[in-house]
């Protein structure tokens, strides 16, 4: 199939599909007039690397998840380290999010949003005090 229906079929779009295919996530084939040609096997490899980025895995770690979920001796363990890893990664973020929305809605709460030029977050992005 033609990149277009891989992408359909992927939900992905074709610049990103040929992005994986430049950094060898997926490899279709070469027809005889060059075109590239996926197989049903390199949608359902774009199909796995779409929805292993959109639960937040990296490019190297979806690399990492294709070759255990290609290794069928693999150890489960591996996979769920790897989740893991991902969650705990994710619980640092969520408190860095909400110590930044926190100040950001502090400062935004001491600004009187009026006609006065005085305003805290504009100060504190300049890095003044008061």
């Amino acid at each position: 199939m033609n990149i277009g229906t891989a992408s359909e079929r992927s939900n992905l779009p074709p610049k990103t599909i040929r992005y994986y295919e430049d950094i060898a996530l997926v490899s279709p084939q070469r027809s005889t007039n060059g075109y590239r040609d996926y197989s049903d096997a390199d949608v359902h490899r774009l199909r796995f690397l779409q929805r292993a980025r959109s639960l937040g895995f990296t490019i190297e770690e979806c690399r990492l998840l294709l070759s255990l979920y290609q290794d069928k001796e693999r150890a489960s363990a591996d996979v769920k380290r790897i989740a893991l890893e991902k969650v705990k990664e994710m619980d640092a973020k969520i408190v860095e999010l909400r110590s930044l929305r926190q100040t950001l809605a502090s400062l935004a709460e001491h600004c009187h949003g009026d006609d006065r030029p005085e305003c805290p977050i504009i100060n504190d992005l300049a890095g003044k005090k008061g």
